[in-house]
């Protein structure tokens, strides 16, 4: 059948045993003669691969669709692929080479020759790929190439630097046919205000479907600020993890934040706030907004703010909220008043079923305020399964707490991390009988 002159629809290999180069060979005759070619997780030798997409080019017109996911490509394989791109007669429409990890000198050859043959191609996957600065370039260059026709991008799984940023957005602007950019991650660190600009344009784009973005330790503007959350109000249902750690948000910042948290849509799982100097009237602004997200939100971290008794008590309202599915706590380096850690275990207690990780590392944990985290983990529900208290001082009280905990909770905390403690031979020995 594979030897038929007949185009076939679709050739999956994976139905054929292709074990040997020998039985690889008698496949290329089918492969040259297919609209649809499903080449993907093979480990061939290099030899297999050359002559497989080296046929390709004797025959460019019939093939429409090509996948060759999780192929372990050498630079010669993939130097026949890119001839069978500028093939004249090439009309392949979809691309797919998702969690392939080529050189830099593969992605840069291939998408080159991208550019040299650009009106045919409508959907191109990089999820999860290896792609560097250089080559998102010739990426942006293809996407501005005259005659460019692509209209979805999967960029699942690579992360887009502030210096790429520039470029994508002005690649977005000048590729009118492109009606989904799929981006895994953001990230700007230390950025300026001139690299918000264009993040802006990017998360602003009807087409941008980003998931992640990162501006741990930005410094910005306030108008920078504004017009960031703008974006992010405008387009507000795709973004899922939002890191702003180190930033200088101030409660102006925070308000906008608060704004994209209450958008009808907003779809946000990850909020990391680490040293953000929150004052009380940001953590007002933060616990009303979480209120509203309670469904959606699942991992939140405050650690390194200067958390007062009020502050405490706002969050405290959010984790008792109905619907609260928070799994993750991070709380490290935070200096609460005993009140305070009453009120926190207490909104614990009664609303237990979700949080798996707890993060009080480097906390002012007395004997008193263990016992009372010792009851929230011996409450009727609780499903913790990591819990962080390294640098906190443990007391051997302290200690004997956590281990009478544990014996109620053994089956669900398989984590402990006590580390910098300088705990006794026998509190390890007591506490590592009930830790998986």
């Amino acid at each position: 059948m594979l030897q038929m002159s007949e185009v076939l629809d679709e050739l999956d290999l994976e139905k054929y045993n292709t074990s040997s180069d020998w039985g690889r060979r008698r496949l290329v005759p089918a492969v040259r003669n297919c609209r649809k070619a499903r080449l993907e997780n093979c480990s061939w030798s290099e030899t297999s691969w050359t002559s497989l997409l080296s046929a390709l080019q004797s025959n460019p017109t019939h093939l429409t669709k090509l996948d060759l996911s999780d192929t372990n490509l050498e630079d010669s394989a993939v130097m026949e692929l890119c001839g069978f791109l500028q093939t004249e007669g090439c009309r392949l429409q979809q691309l797919k080479l998702e969690n392939c990890s080529w050189s830099e000198t593969s992605w840069t050859s291939l998408l080159t020759a991208l550019q040299s043959n650009p009106t045919h191609l409508t959907k191109l996957d990089l999820s999860d790929t290896n792609l560097e600065e250089s080559a998102v370039m010739e990426l942006c260059g293809f996407l501005q190439t005259e005659g460019c026709r692509l209209e979805q991008l999967k960029l699942g799984g690579c992360l887009i630097q502030k210096a790429e940023c520039e470029v994508l957005a002005s690649a977005l602007k000048s590729n009118p046919d492109l009606t989904e950019l799929e981006i895994s991650q953001i990230n700007i660190n230390r950025g300026g205000d001139s690299d918000l600009k264009n993040v802006s344009e990017i998360l602003e784009s009807s087409v941008s479907k980003v998931k992640k973005l990162g501006l741990w330790s930005s410094s910005l503007l306030e108008t920078s600020w504004t017009s960031l959350f703008s974006a992010l109000k405008s387009n507000p249902t795709h973004l899922t993890k939002l890191e702003l750690s180190y930033t200088n948000l101030g409660d102006s910042g925070v308000k906008e934040l608060c704004g994209f948290l209450q958008t009808e849509g907003c779809r946000l799982e990850t909020l990391r706030l680490k040293h953000c100097s929150l004052s009380k009237i940001s953590c007002d602004f933060v616990a009303s907004a979480l209120k509203s997200n309670s469904l959606h939100l699942t991992y939140l971290e405050l650690g390194d703010n200067n958390l007062k008794d009020s502050d405490v008590q706002q969050l405290c309202g959010f984790l008792q909220t109905e619907g609260c599915r928070l799994e993750q706590l991070k709380l490290e380096n935070c200096s609460l008043s005993e009140t305070s850690w009453t009120s926190l275990f207490s909104a614990l207690k009664s609303n237990p079923t979700h949080l798996t990780e707890l993060d009080l590392s480097r906390t002012n944990l007395e004997d008193s305020v263990v016992m009372e985290l010792c009851d929230f983990l011996q409450t009727e529900g609780c499903r913790l399964q990591q819990l962080k208290l390294r640098f906190c001082s443990l007391s051997k009280i302290s200690c004997d707490f956590l281990a009478s905990a544990l014996k109620s909770n053994s089956l669900h905390l398989p984590e402990l991390d006590l580390r910098d403690n300088n705990l006794k031979d026998s509190d390890v020995q007591q506490l590592n009988r009930f830790v998986k």
